[in-house]
């Protein structure tokens, strides 16, 4: 199965199979065949595609239930530091992150559950960064912790002086004062 656990119930990194030969190469992305034999079955409703220069840092961002999202995030140019925080109060990975480098060259993706704050940070001179989501946005329910709070620990792999950050981001709550129905 192209499929590979992690130590965080629910998240997987998925590596499709490539199949390559002098004209390029071909995968299948999404096959919701391969995704039910996992036992992973969501209905897509959205998709959200972003575009970023070097030093960008986006997140970290979730939906608060009844809206929260399951996604499937994969580089369609570039390379990302994708980054998820653990925020499901009874896990025994709570407020533990996971991060994983996406490329356009290594075509992994992360399938991100419900219960998980999400952010990356470019890499690469431009990224190109594709999700699929099984919940429509709800702007009302929108949720975040602040990309640099110290408990969490995470070195996006871009130098302070070159980090890109939006006032939004720059405003959200560290985590243990996050909004949290998980």
């Amino acid at each position: 199965m192209p499929f590979f656990t992690t130590d965080f119930e629910g998240l997987l990194v998925f590596e499709p199979k490539i199949f390559g030969d002098s004209r390029g190469y071909f995968f299948e992305s999404y096959n919701e065949n391969v995704f039910q034999k996992q036992g992973i079955n969501f209905r897509w409703v959205q998709d959200n595609q972003s575009s970023s220069s070097f030093g960008v840092i986006r997140g970290l961002h979730y939906q608060l239930n009844p809206y929260a999202q399951t996604k499937l995030v994969r580089v369609l140019d570039g390379l990302i530091l994708d980054v998820v925080v653990d925020i499901r109060k009874n896990s025994s990975t709570y407020g533990k992150t996971f991060c994983i480098e996406l490329s356009s060259t290594n075509i992994k993706q992360l399938f991100i559950p419900p219960g998980f704050a999400h952010g990356f940070s470019v890499l690469s001179e431009k990224a190109v960064v594709l999700y699929k989501c099984d919940q429509f946005y709800n702007k009302e329910n929108e949720a975040g912790i602040l990309y640099n709070d110290p408990v969490l620990k995470i070195d996006w792999k871009i130098p302070l002086a070159q980090q890109i950050i939006s006032e939004k981001d720059k405003q959200l709550p560290l985590l243990r004062h996050c909004r949290n129905n998980f």
